[in-house]
């Protein structure tokens, strides 16, 4: 009680998560009387951190930002524009399938909604779309990102639930083209019943010249996808590859990136990737100390006496996550709850690689849910709109993401066919 007490208090005091677990971990050490075990906390943080599955986390990182720079992702956009483009309500269509294809690089939800709120929203607003309906079909392809691999949450989770990252990796393609389909449905519907500007007609050449630009930064999702599946990279080499083509793209090919670029995106990758490998490392030192008590066995114990069914344990941890990604961000809320949940979930028969696409799908809604969503207040900067108008636009997108949600939890298969051909 008393470690919870001060997890709460440090949260809503404003202290960072980092602290936040730390004061939770000593407390509960505290509490337990086990204040002897403080001498060890030095050598499981290090040992927590010693694995070489985090490698892959500043790799993908720095993909993301020189496809940015390099202008990659601009290019994606006029690519899907080729195929999707000409429809009634194109551009929402372009902007959705832009955001798959920049999910399989960025594999940050909020790197993506930043990303392409500024790509996006202006043009479809001067185009005559709603800003509202903008900035939602924006927000609603950024959630791709942590499900199409390569994700940066699958890779927390394969660390924190040791499970192999290129399993996960594959195990979110299928869920992440349930979720599109979904998310397609509903611009379709609102083309219907509010009139979305049509697409435009463009010339031959154009077209030809806009596809053949999207190719080289087309293929390499495709070579980090391919590599990953036939086993020919880990995650963490086929990280390597992308970023040296993605440089070699926007340096020599594109022209956008100078030298003089490179230190500032190190020091940004370095900044973030110090800020999630704390989370992870201090995290895993609070779930050793949990573990330590007998706390997650006393968590299964209790879920397992709520219900004996795998698909309501399954929406309990929906229900959960979703709650505690309305105040935390959704890597705190991973790494947090992984370690005390998965017991209960391995009890109830469910694949640990289905369990990690569940996880991931829950922490993503809220992404773009009051009061903190993260994805909200990037998208509402970027549109300058009021919270309640743009979380009102987001509604359709957010009840089909649940109805998604749903979906992939009855059918496992969903996310375990395509890793069992593996």
């Amino acid at each position: 009680m008393i470690t919870t007490l001060t997890f709460f208090v440090a949260l809503l005091v404003g202290l960072p998560i980092f602290i936040t677990l730390l004061l939770g971990t000593l407390v509960f050490l505290w509490q337990t009387d086990l204040t002897i075990l403080m001498s060890s906390l030095p050598i499981q943080l290090y040992g927590s951190l010693n694995q070489n599955g985090l490698l892959a986390i500043p790799l993908f990182m720095l993909v993301g930002e020189l496809m940015n720079k390099g202008g990659l992702t601009s290019r994606l956009m006029n690519a899907a524009e080729v195929f999707v483009g000409g429809f009634r309500g194109g551009l929402a269509y372009v902007n959705l399938l832009t955001n798959a294809m920049a999910a399989s690089i960025l594999g940050s939800a909020t790197a993506q909604i930043s990303v392409m709120s500024r790509l996006m929203v202006p043009t479809m607003v001067e185009k005559g779309y709603n800003k509202e309906f903008s900035a939602a079909v924006t927000m609603a392809g950024g959630l791709l990102g942590p499900i199409i691999p390569p994700s940066m949450l699958m890779i927390i989770y394969g660390v924190v639930a040791y499970q192999p990252i290129s399993a996960l990796f594959i195990a979110g393609i299928l869920p992440g083209l349930v979720i599109i389909a979904g998310f397609a449905i509903v611009i379709f519907i609102t083309g219907l019943t509010k009139g979305l500007p049509k697409g435009e007609i463009r010339h031959r050449e154009t077209l030809k010249k806009d596809l053949i630009g999207g190719l080289l930064p087309g293929a390499i999702p495709a070579v980090v996808i391919v590599c990953i599946i036939s086993g020919v990279m880990t995650p963490t080499e086929a990280g390597a590859i992308a970023s040296i083509l993605s440089f070699l793209l926007g340096k020599f090919v594109y022209k956008a990136i100078a030298l003089r670029d490179l230190p500032q995106m190190f020091g940004s990758v370095a900044i973030n990737t110090a800020t999630i490998t704390g989370l992870i490392g201090i995290a895993s030192v609070f779930g050793w100390a949990l573990s330590f008590e007998g706390v997650p066995d006393m968590m299964v114990e209790y879920i397992t006496g709520l219900t004996d069914s795998p698909v309501m344990f399954l929406m309990l941890v929906y229900l959960l996550v979703i709650l505690l990604g309305m105040f935390l961000e959704s890597i705190s809320v991973m790494i947090v709850i992984v370690p005390i949940i998965l017991p209960a979930a391995v009890s109830y028969g469910i694949d640990p690689i289905h369990f990690g696409v569940i996880i991931s799908l829950a922490t993503l809604v809220g992404l773009v849910t009051p009061p903190v969503g993260p994805g909200l207040y990037i998208a509402m900067t970027a549109a300058n709109l009021p919270m309640g108008r743009l979380f009102i636009a987001m509604l359709p997108f957010l009840a089909t993401m649940l109805i998604s949600m749903l979906i992939i939890a009855l059918i496992p298969q969903i996310s375990l066919w395509l890793p069992s051909l593996m």
